[in-house]
């Protein structure tokens, strides 16, 4: 089922919790830079483009004006990420397809630091996408969500429309697009509704490659996959207290929360992740 919303639909005045969501509430100034700064580092065969939030936010927003208009594809890459990548060369391939990899996560910065890199910024989606809302607020922008079941995509933008009023919501669809019917839907909707960004939440690998197999399908200069954004968004999970997310153990929150689905991921992917990096930089 597809479901639109616009600043009128009745969902838009609906109040949803912003508990343990963190919002930016006000403009920040953009650091002058240009695109001769971006750092780029590669680990695990995928190459990530290190820069801080701010010009992270910038890169977006140059995109949505590209002119002649140029669609933009960006994805996030954590340890799970870059495990699914190293052991599936046809993933590494499509995550080579985007303009820009983001490095999200503590294991991306110890990896760096292996290579003498200091990464400038942790650019998880959960913070980069608030900071692009509230910076550019204003702007006349319009995105689109798709993604996660029904009910979580509705509660996702009941949220979005409440904390990021800035923007206009096009519209957003749940994300199980299980025959080319609904897929064709899908993109026909996203296309009609002028969106400038698109926010794919499928999780890894499926968002990544079904940005790639369909962004010339798709009329938006900006495309993004955000990973478990919208799980945070409807509240099925909560972000870590902040001090565990200074020490870069947002994982463990993750993993107290979901310990069934998120066991493997971390406590079998996380080590075998540090022995595949070390492998890569000390192995013969």
């Amino acid at each position: 089922m597809t479901t639109f919303t616009d600043p009128t639909h009745p969902h838009a005045t609906d109040t949803v919790a912003a508990a343990n969501i963190p919002v930016v509430t006000s403009p920040t100034r953009i650091e002058p830079q240009s695109e001769s700064d971006d750092r780029r580092v590669t680990i695990l065969g995928v190459t990530i483009t290190d820069v801080t939030q701010h010009w992270a936010v910038e890169i977006i927003e140059q995109a949505i004006h590209r002119d002649p208009p140029k669609r933009c594809t960006i994805f996030f890459a954590n340890a799970h990420t870059l495990n699914l990548a190293a052991a599936d060369p046809s993933y590494r391939r499509t995550l080579a397809t985007a303009d820009h990899v983001f490095g999200d996560g503590t294991g991306v910065r110890w990896a760096a630091r292996l290579q003498s890199v200091r990464v400038k910024d942790n650019l998880v989606g959960t913070d980069l996408m608030p900071a692009l809302f509230h910076t550019t607020a204003g702007r006349g922008y319009r995105y689109f969500l798709l993604g996660s079941d029904a009910s979580t995509i509705d509660r996702a933008a009941c949220y979005a429309a409440e904390q990021f009023p800035g923007w206009t919501q096009a519209g957003y669809h749940q994300g199980f697009l299980t025959t080319e019917e609904l897929n064709s839907q899908a993109i026909d909707q996203i296309n009609q509704s002028r969106a400038d960004v698109l926010l794919v939440g499928m999780g890894n690998p499926l968002q990544e490659r079904w940005i790639a197999a369909h962004r010339d399908r798709l009329d938006v200069p900006v495309c993004l996959g955000i990973g478990g954004l919208f799980d945070y968004w409807a509240e099925n999970v909560s972000r870590a207290p902040a001090w565990i997310r200074r020490l870069g153990h947002e994982w463990a929150w993750r993993l107290y929360q979901q310990p069934r689905d998120k066991a493997r991921r971390y406590l079998v992917g996380n080590p075998l992740f540090l022995a595949r990096v070390f492998a890569e930089r000390f192995g013969s």
